[in-house]
């Protein structure tokens, strides 16, 4: 075992991604920012990196068919060792949480528990893993909102939906990319269920109805913004779009969608922030 291999597995880029988009929540729910987000960051980061840690955790056999190179599979990180730090980074998240907001600390306890039920039951649960994650995935927009109060929360309900379903279209077309791995680890999902070529389908679906949600910013940010996420949602429908047809998991990893899909997200995070400076 070796440091490398703990800093790998808290997946240290998706986990800073995380924590900033919490800050890009508060500066989207009140036009400004405070030391405060700061502490924020610190707690979306840490309970992102400890879900991601008892993800790996839990996967540990379906990883060693479908993604070997990972800490646990390869032998960098013991399961027990990934255990305890599970454990530690989850309480470090909710003992930050404590200092920001009633609002912000419940959030933290119940994303803590849903991530520790997600890895050990709900991602072999068809389609409820799966919206389990784009909810957690979505959480981090109210984050934000909690930080700045009630009303705040309420006004970031528009964009916590569009995360919602943009994830859920990539968290569905991952779990088709991994049918072999899920099958022989036992898993359940619903790509297992319904085929390849019908997930891509439903994600497709989602993607769309993500694409038709990202408008409603347009009415308080206007036609700037309605430019930059224009150009966001093109890129999620062409990711979405090429894994239509896929009917195996080696053609839809082949047709990079999920990849593309991150991409996306990650760049609609860009227009949301310069909207929120900007307009």
């Amino acid at each position: 075992m070796g440091i490398a291999g703990f800093f790998s597995i808290i997946r240290p880029a998706n986990s800073v991604v995380a924590g900033l988009a919490a800050v890009v929540a508060y500066l989207i729910a009140t036009g400004t920012l405070v030391p405060g987000v700061i502490l924020l960051m610190t707690v979306v980061t840490l309970i992102t990196a400890a879900g991601n840690v008892i993800n790996d955790y839990f996967d540990a056999k379906i990883d060693a068919i479908n993604r070997p190179e990972r800490p646990i599979p390869s032998g960098t990180v013991s399961r027990n060792a990934a255990l305890l730090y599970a454990g530690i980074l989850f309480l470090l998240g909710i003992l930050f949480a404590g200092f920001t907001s009633p609002l912000c600390l419940a959030i933290a306890v119940f994303n803590a528990i849903l991530l520790v039920a997600y890895a050990a039951h709900l991602k072999s649960t068809p389609f409820f893993g799966n919206a389990a994650v784009s909810y957690l995935a979505a959480s981090i927009f109210l984050f934000g909102g909690a930080l700045a109060g009630g009303n705040r929360l309420l006004d970031m309900l528009p964009v916590a939906t569009i995360a919602f379903l943009a994830m859920l279209a990539r968290e569905l077309l991952k779990d088709a990319e991994d049918i072999d791995g899920d099958r022989a680890g036992g898993a359940d999902t619903l790509p297992i269920r319904i085929g390849v070529r019908k997930t891509a389908l439903l994600a497709f679906i989602f993607t769309v109805a993500a694409v038709a949600a990202s408008m409603l910013p347009y009415f308080w940010w206007g036609e700037w913004y309605l430019v930059g996420i224009a150009l966001v949602d093109i890129v999620i429908l062409v990711a979405a779009f090429r894994a239509l047809g896929c009917t195996d998991p080696t053609r839809l990893k082949a047709a990079g969608s999920t990849s593309l899909l991150k991409i996306g997200m990650f760049a609609s995070l860009v227009v949301f922030t310069l909207s929120a400076v900007y307009l």
